[in-house]
């Protein structure tokens, strides 16, 4: 019998994290802005020196009109 392989919902898919600019640290999601035209806000900010950077991502829960 054979086994289906499906790709996991993107609500389990996790967020991808940048590294820092300035030390090359992994960093940490902060916060994420909802848009309900847009695309969302993520603000990231590195543990090691505190730098904070922010991302415009398209939702994937949107689906394309």
């Amino acid at each position: 019998m054979s086994e289906i392989y499906a790709r996991p919902e993107p609500t389990l898919i996790p967020i991808p994290r940048p590294l820092c600019p300035a030390c090359q640290s992994r960093m940490m999601l902060i916060h994420v802005g909802a848009s309900c035209d847009g695309p969302d806000l993520r603000i990231f900010e590195c543990s090691r020196c505190g730098n904070v950077h922010k991302i415009s991502v398209d939702d994937p829960m949107r689906s394309a009109k």
